[in-house]
């Protein structure tokens, strides 16, 4: 059985599946007491690791994994609530607010992938050889760069798959012959490697060569000529939205290919980083990639083997951080919501949209300073 890494433990559900030992709980614990009264009993303020795993496991405590969020300005708020207001569909948003559909809305995005991590967990058989894994330099691993762009999947009437999104994703590496021989190859052997820089003129060239191309090849056919949406975020290697030469592209042949921007800082309201890169990261990871080839081959792979529904789903759980935004009037500082979509799905209706509450969306609008 080959090995495969492990996934993560889900620290704040752990129950009774724990599979981690206390004894590799390597951290000094002590209780933090709050105000309390004098005949109050307390816990010991020292307590055996042990004792104190099986607390964790009786649920009297929690680990809480807590990710870094973007900082946020006042004009990226007042950016963010003004983005989630336009993705509600026009005609509901007096009486009962539903965002778009957002069947015309591409997600762009860059992402490295790596050879290999430092570390990794297998679960491996008995008498199953340990993987081996080497590196000339544990600070310089392989690495990619590859632009990904994904658009919600269509389903028919009877759910089957019409359009699976995935536009496609493209490394940013070239090729060049070798120019001495070495133990693995010849000289003159074509090599991949990876640019050395990703530019805007890059970044430019990639959106008119790769994906105006893979638009016009997959995208139904039913809707050409009708708007669709570029949604990138706000880097500096992204061009401008009335780039010249993008534009001139994306407009010819009778095509309506528009570019669109995110809030700054809000990595929240695009797919590919809610959801779809951290998925695809996991079966990259699986695959095991041993070189600069390999790494583009699997990750292709992976980009492909990915199910489209599950990116569908994600779609549906950007609508709903778009409602806690404006919950929140602009900030970032939620959990995102658990709809239990999969079960949904199994049982044949799972929605293609998210109402929001009409208070909310008014208090939003409310909010707003030139209002």
């Amino acid at each position: 059985m080959a090995g495969r890494p492990s996934e993560s433990i889900n620290w704040d559900g752990l129950g009774s599946e724990a599979d981690e030992d206390a004894s590799e709980m390597n951290y000094e614990y002590e209780w933090v007491v709050p105000d309390h009264d004098e005949d109050m009993e307390l816990p010991p303020r020292h307590m055996a690791k042990t004792t104190l795993w099986r607390r964790l496991k009786e649920g009297l405590f929690r680990r809480h994994t807590n990710a870094i969020k973007s900082t946020l300005t006042d004009e990226n708020k007042v950016g963010r609530v003004r983005f989630c207001l336009s993705m509600f569909d026009e005609h509901t948003i007096r009486e009962e607010p539903t965002f778009k559909e957002m069947y015309n809305v591409i997600h762009i995005d860059e992402k490295w992938f790596y050879r290999s991590r430092g570390s990794q967990n297998y679960y491996l058989a008995n008498d199953e050889e340990d993987p081996y894994r080497s590196t000339q330099s544990k600070n310089f691993i392989e690495k990619v760069m590859f632009l990904a762009a994904v658009a919600r999947p269509r389903f028919d009437g009877n759910g089957t798959m019409t359009f699976d999104g995935k536009l496609g994703i493209w490394p940013f590496t070239y090729q060049e012959p070798a120019k001495r021989k070495n133990k693995n190859r010849d000289a003159g052997t074509m090599v991949t490697k990876v640019l050395p820089a990703v530019t805007q003129n890059v970044v430019r060239e990639y959106m008119i060569n790769f994906l105006i191309p893979a638009i016009r090849a997959r995208w139904p056919a039913a809707e050409h000529g009708m708007p669709i949406y570029l949604q990138q975020d706000n880097a500096k290697t992204h061009i401008p939205l009335d780039d010249p030469e993008f534009v001139a592209a994306a407009q010819a042949e009778g095509w309506d290919i528009r570019l669109t921007c995110q809030p700054p800082n809000s990595p929240d309201l695009n797919i590919l980083d809610l959801g779809f890169f951290a998925a695809l990261q996991a079966l990259f990871q699986k695959l095991t990639p041993g070189s600069i080839d390999d790494i583009v081959i699997k990750v292709e792979q992976a980009f492909d083997e990915y199910p489209a529904e599950r990116s569908n789903m994600i779609f549906l759980t950007l609508q709903s951080c778009m409602v806690e935004v404006l919950k929140q009037l602009r900030g970032n500082r939620y959990k995102v919501p658990h709809m239990r979509k999969a079960v949904k799905e199994r049982l044949g209706n799972l929605p293609i949209t998210i109402q929001c509450a009409a208070s909310i969306v008014q208090d939003a609008i409310e909010s707003l300073p030139d209002v």
